[in-house]
């Protein structure tokens, strides 16, 4: 083989290694997202943002959430998978990017819902870290909504603050299935302050949730389906949170004091939002 040739082929061999490299390096891959069957007639779709909930009706969908706006296509793919209805409406639980960031992909086919807090919360960017440009809803409400589609209902209920000041907890009645949005997920709060968000109301939320509505299922905003008993879990793991918060507060302990058995007793990472964004609230609510 020449000099000539040889030199061609290992730049064909850097080129295509390089390219693959790019190609399994690359966080613009399509999302890895996963269908988990509920009940009858209603699916989640969990991984990358929040978990999607997904109703079917004779006379199209009505989802809970849609992730990231870049989780748009991986949605509708999976959606493909169990249903060939289309997508009516979209209940918001909150603001979040990583729940609403899909509004926009959405809107032009279907409507979105969610509160009004959570609305102006993104029409005044209220999110620290959003990359993207999320929609905000065109149907908002303060208390509570229905939609009825294909003979059946979904309900939206603002049961009061706890994630932020816009939260929605979404009802299927005739499943008796709730979707909490963040006020329940992952294994300790967020609690988004700049959002009007409270850990002295997020207990008495879902405590309105729990005594209000009748229900078994459980989709969180982050993790695994669960039943009533977890939410009670969570709501008494979020309690007993606040109450060591306000033991060290009232005892004078300083924010890099109470930051440091964040860390040690509930995994808040030093660089998490629980440390921007709860730290600094926690430590004027608890006084």
């Amino acid at each position: 083989m020449s000099r000539t040739a040889l030199l061609r082929v290992s730049a064909g061999v850097l080129f295509l290694l390089g390219a693959w490299m790019a190609f399994t390096q690359n966080p613009a891959q399509p999302p890895q997202l996963k269908v988990n069957k509920v009940k009858e007639d209603l699916y989640e779709i969990e991984g990358d943002g929040g978990n999607v909930a997904v109703y079917i009706t004779s006379e199209g969908l009505i989802l809970v959430d849609d992730k990231f706006d870049r989780d748009h296509e991986a949605i509708v793919t999976q959606i493909k998978s169990f249903s060939n209805q289309p997508v009516k409406y979209i209940f918001s639980t909150h603001y979040h990017e990583d729940h609403s960031g899909g509004n926009g992909k959405f809107l032009p086919t279907a409507e979105i819902i969610s509160t009004a807090n959570a609305r102006t919360n993104i029409v005044n960017k209220v999110q620290s870290n959003r990359a993207g440009d999320v929609q905000p809803a065109r149907v908002v409400f303060t208390s509570e909504t229905s939609v009825f589609l294909g003979g059946k209902e979904v309900r939206a209920h603002h049961f009061g603050r706890g994630h932020t000041n816009g939260d929605a907890i979404i009802y299927f009645p005739a499943l008796r299935t709730i979707h909490t949005g963040d006020l329940m997920a992952g294994n300790t709060p967020l609690i988004d302050y700049p959002g009007g968000g409270s850990v002295v109301e997020w207990t008495k939320t879902l405590d309105a949730v729990m005594n209000d509505w009748d229900f078994d299922t459980v989709i969180p905003g982050h993790g695994a389906v669960t039943t009533k008993a977890g939410l009670k879990t969570y709501r008494d793991n979020v309690e007993k949170l606040r109450n060591r918060a306000t033991s060290l507060i009232r005892e004078g302990k300083s924010q890099d004091d109470v930051a440091k058995v964040m860390t040690a007793e509930y995994n808040w990472a030093p660089n998490s939002l629980q440390m921007q964004w709860s730290m600094p609230g926690i430590m004027r609510e608890l006084r």
